[in-house]
C-alpha cells in the first residue's frame, strides 16, 4: 500500500519549486513567486524564511517598492560556487563565466585551439580556467563542459569525439578534478542546448527537441521537462540514422548515415571533390574551402551548392519525420552553423517532414507542430551546460528521507 504524502514532504517539494523558479527568473517578490508556484503567500513566506536560514536564498530591499511588495526581492544566495561554462571541440573553446544563480559574469569568449592529443585539449581547458581564476581569486569556480560527440555524464568520460585526431576515450572529469581540485561536470553539446532551452526559454514546451546541424548532426530530447539520455547515454544520435545504405562510410563505421549527406563536413567534402574538376575561375581552393565560403556561395545562388544544400535539407527532414513521429514531439528547434542557410533550408526540411499525422489542425499553440530556429544567444547557449549543477542540486533536495 502506497504511503500518503505528509505535510513535511509537500513543504520540501515546494522548497524545490521556489528554488527552481528563482534560478529561472533570477529575482522575484513573494507575490510573483506565489503566483508562479500556485502557492499561498503565507506559505511562500514560511518557505523563503526557511531557505534563508539555510543560506540558499537572500532577501534584498527593492528600490521600487510598491504597495503590497514591501518585503523586498528574493534571489539565490550569491555566496555559493561560480561555474565556468565551456563548449569544447578539438579546434575551439567557447567560454562564459556564471555566478551562483547562473547569470553571466565577464565577457563571452570564443578562441581557436590546437589539440593534437587529449593532453593538449585538457591543457587548453586548464589554461582557460586559470585565466578566470586569476580574475576572481576569492571565488571557487567549478567547470561545466559541453563536449562534441558521445559522452558519459556519470563518469565524465568523452567516449568519442568525431573531430578529434584520437579515437580513444578521455577521462575528462577525473583528470581535471585531480589537476584543479574543483568539481567538474561533463555532457554532450546538444544536451547543453536542451538545458539552455529548458531553463532560459519561457516559450518552449515540456516536450521538445533541439537539432544541432553543424560539423556533424546531433539532437537532444526533453520529455516531460527532463532531458532523455538513454541507458547508454546515446539518445539523440540522429546523425547516425541510415538514409542511404549504399552511401559513403561514416566515422561510426556504417554506411549512409545522415551525417555523411547533410552535415557541414559532408557539404565541404562534396565541395572539395567538385572544385577539383572545375577551372580556377571559381575562386575557391578545394583544399581550404570553408563553411563561410559555402554559405556565401549559397547566398549568391550558386547552383552547385544550392543543389547540395537542398538535398541535405531533404535528408534531414526525412530522418526527422520518421524519428519524431515515434516520439510524438511537436516542437523542434534548430541550432548550428547550417542555420545560416536560412528559411529556404528550413522550409525544405519542413516540407519533407510534412505534417504530424496526429496533428489534426489544432490551432492552439500548445498542441500544434512548431518547427523553427532556436533564438537563444550564444551566451545563453553556453550557459546551458551550467544548469547541470542546478539540476543535480535540485535532484538531491527532492530525495525526501
Amino acid at each position: 500500500m502506497k504511503a500518503c504524502i505528509n505535510n513535511q514532504q509537500i513543504r520540501h517539494y515546494n522548497k524545490c519549486v521556489l528554488l527552481e523558479l528563482l534560478y529561472r527568473v533570477k529575482r522575484a517578490n513573494k507575490s510573483t513567486l506565489a503566483r508562479l508556484a500556485q502557492i499561498s503567500i503565507p506559505a511562500v513566506s514560511n518557505i523563503l524564511e526557511e531557505l534563508e536560514r539555510e543560506k540558499r536564498v537572500l532577501n534584498v530591499e527593492d528600490e521600487k517598492q510598491t504597495r503590497g511588495h514591501s518585503s523586498g526581492t528574493w534571489l539565490i544566495s550569491p555566496e555559493g560556487d561560480w561555474t565556468l561554462c565551456l563548449n569544447v571541440t578539438p579546434t575551439s573553446i567557447e567560454s562564459q563565466l556564471a555566478n551562483t544563480c547562473l547569470s553571466p559574469k565577464g565577457e563571452f569568449e570564443r578562441f581557436a585551439i590546437s589539440a593534437p592529443d587529449p593532453q593538449a585539449l585538457l591543457a587548453e581547458i586548464e589554461k582557460c580556467w586559470h585565466r578566470h581564476r586569476k580574475l576572481w581569486p576569492d571565488r571557487t569556480i567549478n567547470l561545466a563542459l559541453a563536449i562534441h560527440g558521445q559522452v558519459d555524464p556519470v563518469t565524465g568520460v568523452s567516449q568519442t569525439m568525431p573531430q578529434a585526431p584520437w579515437k580513444s576515450p578521455v577521462e575528462v572529469k577525473y583528470l581535471l578534478e585531480e589537476k584543479l581540485g574543483i568539481r567538474v561536470m561533463v555532457d554532450n553539446d546538444c544536451v547543453m542546448l536542451a538545458l539552455a532551452e529548458k531553463w532560459q526559454n519561457t516559450e518552449r514546451d515540456r516536450d521538445f527537441c533541439v537539432i544541432n546541424v553543424d560539423y556533424g548532426i546531433g539532437s537532444s530530447f526533453v520529455i516531460n521537462d527532463q532531458v532523455y539520455r538513454g541507458s547508454l547515454y546515446g539518445s539523440g544520435q540522429i546523425g547516425h540514422t541510415i538514409i542511404a545504405p549504399d552511401g559513403v562510410v561514416c566515422d561510426c563505421g556504417r554506411y549512409g548515415c545522415l551525417e555523411t549527406v547533410a552535415s557541414l563536413s559532408a557539404l565541404k567534402k562534396q565541395a572539395r571533390v567538385w572544385l577539383k574538376t572545375q577551372p580556377p575561375t571559381t575562386g575557391l581552393n578545394p583544399e581550404t574551402v570553408t563553411t563561410a565560403q559555402l554559405i556565401d556561395a549559397w547566398e549568391r545562388g550558386e547552383p552547385w551548392v544550392r543543389n547540395w544544400v537542398d538535398n541535405s535539407a531533404n535528408a534531414i527532414g526525412l530522418s526527422l519525420y520518421n524519428l519524431l513521429n515515434i516520439l510524438n514531439i511537436n516542437q523542434i528547434l534548430f541550432y548550428g552553423r547550417s542555420c545560416a542557410f536560412g528559411t529556404t533550408w528550413l522550409n525544405t526540411i519542413m516540407r519533407q517532414i510534412g505534417f504530424n499525422p496526429f496533428d489534426h489542425g489544432d490551432t492552439s499553440r500548445a498542441r500544434s507542430t512548431q518547427i523553427g530556429f532556436g533564438t537563444l544567444t550564444q551566451v545563453e547557449q553556453v550557459l546551458g551546460i551550467g544548469y547541470l549543477y542546478i539540476e543535480a542540486q535540485l535532484a538531491l533536495m527532492r530525495q525526501v528521507k
